[in-house]
């Protein structure tokens, strides 16, 4: 009996003890824990000041501009829908809208068909790609302005590069700029060159995540290169293939730069797009509610073709991981 008493007495002592030490190491983890908590989250609170300041207050304020007649001078008045019904029956809007689209149709799949090839190209170990590579790259960290400046100069009417080789081959000048059907085409044209770098070098790191064996596994079974391509190369790169094209719709579709630079929206409102026609409303006419609400159906407009190319297309990019 006192055996057993002496044994439970000294078991129950250290059972105490361990919980005595189990409860100084949880507390002396939790301040562990919260010191480091409050260090992260001092470091990451003037990035989120700044979102907060700069990102968040300003769409809210823009959204609440949206209703209402607000000219940046006077106090902003509430009109309800008036500035979303008013865009819808300005024919300049749906020009706007309707060349945003076909803009969008002209880079999109060039810029991501152009890219794929190039990068098929230069996926080789061979002496000086890098070189081939780097000089593709360059014009993507090239300042916007100054590329739209230089193209500007190749595509003028009298003394422009490309109308003085067109002279050489006897053939008639091209009014690249100022002709309503070229205008556009010809902004295209420099952006899918400007952004030809970036995709490349996504399609890049794309294709060199794809296994050899299978290459080598196609060459025994007789495959030629463009069943390699199709069979392997398209299959296996489907989700940077999908990450590609989604960022040069999201980008046609918010497209500014270029046009405002180059034509200025013109010849006769034919590159004029819908971020073009939010900023002549919002920073030239000074009628800031009328563009906020211009802003916000932009803002659907990348939605909604996000979304419907987000459905479309992640399956199949899914579906090759």
């Amino acid at each position: 009996f006192w055996a057993a008493a002496i044994h439970s007495g000294t078991a129950a002592r250290i059972s105490y003890r361990q919980r005595e030490v189990i409860s100084v190491a949880k507390t002396k983890s939790g301040k562990i824990q919260r010191r480091k908590n409050f260090w992260g989250y001092l470091f990451i609170a003037p990035n989120f000041i700044g979102f907060i300041a700069f990102m968040l207050v300003p769409i809210l304020m823009s959204l609440y501009f949206s209703f209402t007649d607000y000219d940046v001078i006077t106090s902003a008045n509430f009109v309800g829908l008036d500035n979303y019904i008013s865009l819808f029956q300005d024919d300049q809007f749906i020009t706007a809208l309707l060349n945003t689209l076909w803009y969008c149709v002209l880079t999109v799949p060039a810029g991501v068909v152009l890219a794929l090839l190039l990068a098929v190209l230069f996926n080789r170990q061979v002496p000086g790609i890098g070189v081939f590579r780097t000089l593709t790259f360059i014009p993507v960290i090239t300042s916007m302005v100054a590329v739209s400046l230089v193209w500007s100069m190749l595509y003028e009417d009298n003394g422009g590069l490309l109308n003085t080789l067109l002279g050489y081959l006897n053939l008639p000048p091209v009014h690249w700029l100022t002709d309503t059907n070229m205008a556009m085409i010809s902004v295209a044209v420099m952006s899918v060159w400007k952004g030809l770098g970036y995709n490349m070098t996504i399609f890049l790191a794309g294709l060199q995540g794809v296994p050899h064996d299978l290459y080598e596994a196609a060459t025994i079974d007789g495959a030629n290169s463009v069943q390699k391509f199709f069979k392997i190369t398209v299959p296996m790169i489907g989700p940077t293939t999908y990450f590609v094209t989604l960022m040069s719709l999201i980008s046609s579709l918010q497209v500014f730069d270029q046009v405002y630079i180059m034509t200025n929206g013109g010849p006769v409102n034919a590159t004029k797009t819908v971020a073009m026609y939010l900023y002549q409303y919002g920073f030239q006419f000074y009628k800031m509610g009328y563009a906020c609400a211009a802003a916000y159906v932009l803002f659907l407009l990348v939605f909604i073709v996000s979304l419907i190319q987000n459905r479309s297309s992640k399956s199949w990019a899914e579906s090759t991981i």
